[in-house]
C-alpha cells in the first residue's frame, strides 16, 4: 500500500474509533451530571470500597465528587477527538492547510480515551462492581464494562495508529 492510501485508512479507522468514544462519552454525561440513580450506584459502590482501601474521606468524595470529574474528563477527551473537524473546516474558510492536527488530536485522545477506560475497567475488574453492574435487580449484562474494554483496546490502537504521523521525531532511532 503507498503512503497515500495508508494515510487515508489510517485517518478513516480513526475517525471510526474517534466516533465511537465520543457516542459512549458523550451518551453517559447526561447521567453522571444530573446524579442519576444508576450512576449513584456505581460511584457509591466504588466509593465504598475506597473507603476500606484508602479511607472514609477518599471514598466519600469520589462517591459525591466521581461522577463529575470522569465525566469532565471524558467530555474534555470528546472534544479532543473532534476537534479536527472543526480545525478542517476552519482551515477550509481560510483557504489553509491544517497537516497534522488531526493525526495529533487522536494520537493525545485516543491516550486520554485508554486512560480513563483503564479506570472502569480496573474497578469493574477489582471491586465490588463487577463485570455486570445490578442495580435494583436489573442487569446492564455487562455493556458498561465490554464498552469500557472496547474503549480502551481501540484508544491505543488510536494512538498507536496516529504516533508516527503526529510526532514523527518521537520514532526515531538514536
Amino acid at each position: 500500500m503507498n503512503k497515500t492510501a495508508t494515510a487515508v485508512v489510517t485517518a478513516a479507522v480513526s475517525w471510526a474509533i474517534a466516533l465511537w468514544a465520543c457516542y459512549v462519552f458523550l451518551a453517559s454525561l447526561p447521567y453522571k451530571f444530573t446524579r442519576h440513580p444508576d450512576t449513584q450506584h456505581i460511584f457509591g459502590t466504588i466509593g465504598a470500597w475506597l473507603e476500606g482501601v484508602l479511607g472514609r474521606a477518599v471514598g466519600r468524595w469520589f462517591a459525591d465528587f466521581g461522577p463529575f470529574v470522569v465525566g469532565g474528563f471524558e467530555l474534555l477527551t470528546s472534544l479532543v477527538l473532534l476537534l479536527p473537524a472543526l480545525l478542517w473546516v476552519v482551515a477550509k474558510i481560510r483557504a489553509t492547510e491544517n497537516a497534522g492536527a488531526r493525526a495529533k488530536c487522536h494520537c493525545i485522545g485516543g491516550l486520554m480515551a485508554a486512560a480513563v477506560m483503564s479506570g472502569a475497567v480496573f474497578f469493574h475488574l477489582f471491586t465490588p462492581l463487577g463485570v455486570e453492574v445490578l442495580h435494583q435487580g436489573q442487569s446492564d449484562g455487562g455493556s458498561l464494562f465490554y464498552a469500557a474494554v472496547s474503549i480502551l483496546a481501540l484508544g491505543l490502537v488510536m494512538f498507536a495508529l496516529n504516533l508516527k504521523l503526529a510526532f514523527p521525531f518521537a520514532l526515531r532511532r538514536r
